[in-house]
């Protein structure tokens, strides 16, 4: 058994098989979510009778679904039984695989199971801590056996998911992907923003006949857009000032997030903008840029 934190991970050359499962309360579907943020097939509450089944149909075309995350629980008490011959038989058959078990505290489950207002799926006509206990027992031997085991009883869903984003993602830590979009409030804010910026304090381009048709795309536009005053300074600060906001998202979990540049008609200033915004927020680490243009084309 090995501890989360001790982990190295591994680059499989072949199909990768995960069973994610543990004590119910301790954060499979936080785990689950985190690997499919990171490329993971993700396949939910699996009978482990089906393990070997579905297994076989991924390795017939492993470039298809190169990495299988299945989480199991112990919902089907008499299902879950079958899970160690079904790890056997996958074992037996050569299929790359490895087990990650998360467990928490009894205190801490009880509390969670309290908040979430759901009762424990093995404790019947009993208390929370009867179906704890039960479930441990009916876990015990799969625990030991795991190849990862994370603790999550001091835990949040954001510490969890980058645990296991740092022990399952081929990259590593979280990339935080980025759209920078421009727009025109004259057709509306962005109602998906996180951060909008306005720089209808930048002069119009729309009132030099030669610049009036071209978009913030052509050089003469975005020369004369961000060779205004105050215009270059005003990107520098604005990315400088997003710097520890991005850090914050990433100690957050949180993988995406739209910055949006607004003119009057999202043609010329805010489009000229964005494009050289996204392009700095680029160089920034651990960071994938793209830039959208909501209203370009609109009359």
């Amino acid at each position: 058994m090995t501890e989360a934190m001790s982990l190295t991970p591994v680059k499989p050359t072949e199909s990768e098989l995960l069973v994610v499962t543990g004590m119910s309360g301790a954060g499979r579907s936080t785990a689950a979510n985190a690997l499919e943020d990171h490329g993971w097939y993700v396949v939910e509450n699996l009978p482990p009778q089906m393990l070997t089944t579905l297994t076989e149909l991924v390795a017939r075309t492993p470039q298809s679904i190169p990495k299988l995350a299945v989480v199991v629980d112990v919902r089907g008490k008499e299902l879950f039984s079958d899970i160690k011959a079904s790890l056997d038989a996958l074992r037996a058959a050569g299929v790359h695989h490895r087990v990650l078990f998360l467990d928490a505290d009894d205190n801490v489950l009880v509390r969670r199971f309290e908040q979430g207002r759901r009762p424990h799926p093995l404790q019947g006509d009993g208390r929370i801590l009867d179906g704890i206990a039960a479930e441990r027992e009916v876990l015990k031997e799969l625990k030991h056996s795991s190849d990862v085991v994370i603790d999550t009883s001091q835990l949040n869903v954001h510490a969890l998911a980058t645990a296991v984003t740092e022990l399952f993602s081929d990259a590593g830590p979280i990339v935080l992907r980025l759209n920078v979009m421009s727009f025109g409030f004259k057709y509306g804010l962005p109602v998906d923003a996180n951060y909008v910026a306005d720089v209808r304090f930048i002069p119009n381009p729309h009132w030099v006949p030669a610049l009036r048709p071209q978009t913030g795309l052509d050089a003469p536009v975005s020369e004369y857009v961000l060779g205004a005053q105050g215009a270059e300074d005003f990107i520098d600060r604005y990315v400088n000032a997003l710097v520890p906001v991005l850090d914050g998202y990433r100690r957050e979990n949180k993988h995406y997030a739209t910055i949006a540049v607004g003119c009057t008609g999202g043609k010329h200033r805010s489009v000229a903008v964005t494009e050289e915004m996204a392009k700095r927020l680029a160089q920034l680490p651990g960071v994938q840029v793209s830039a959208h243009h909501r209203d370009l084309g609109r009359e």
